[in-house]
């Protein structure tokens, strides 16, 4: 487990190399995945391992497998908590304890086409923070509020990439 010194040893460097360089500061990110060829599912490269995603059983899944939409409110959850986490190390500020839980709401009709109204994708997502600390609530505000803007999960779904679908 990293220690918040060693976090801190760790980013100086960084922080001096992308000021003076900011083209170096930018990383390309992939996720690769293969179809199923006999179930309904995909098998996506993590990093750590294969994922198999597959239906909802909103929409029909037997539940064995990780639904996307899980993994999208799981991705916002660990990113949020580590940024938290790495920003109180950087401010001092002490975390007897943090927890983060979101919570997203979809109407799966229109995933299913059945329903032209109902939106594709969650409608809303809440994240609410759970702070043990001798810190005061406006230390713990400013806290929630620089994790909100950090939080590279967060920010793309706020913010929405430029979004390109091709076939290659």
């Amino acid at each position: 487990m990293m220690e918040a010194s060693d976090l801190l040893a760790r980013c100086r460097p960084l922080e001096r190399k992308y000021s003076a360089n900011p083209a170096s500061a930018q990383v390309v990110f992939r996720s690769r995945g293969r179809v199923d060829p006999e179930g309904v599912a995909c098998r996506v490269e993590t990093g750590h391992g294969i994922t198999v995603t597959g239906l909802h059983r909103a929409t029909g899944g037997t539940g064995a497998d990780r639904a996307a939409e899980d993994m999208l409110l799981e991705a916002l959850v660990g990113c949020a908590g580590v940024t938290l986490k790495a920003i109180a190390a950087r401010e001092g500020i002490v975390l007897d304890d943090a927890q983060i839980e979101a919570e997203g709401v979809l109407d799966f009709r229109g995933t299913l086409g059945i329903a032209d109204d109902a939106p594709v994708g969650f409608s809303a997502i809440r994240l609410v923070f759970r702070i043990a600390s001798d810190a005061d609530d406006a230390t713990l505000d400013a806290l929630i509020a620089a994790t909100r803007a950090r939080c590279v999960v967060f920010q793309t779904l706020t913010c929405m990439p430029e979004l390109v679908v091709a076939r290659a």
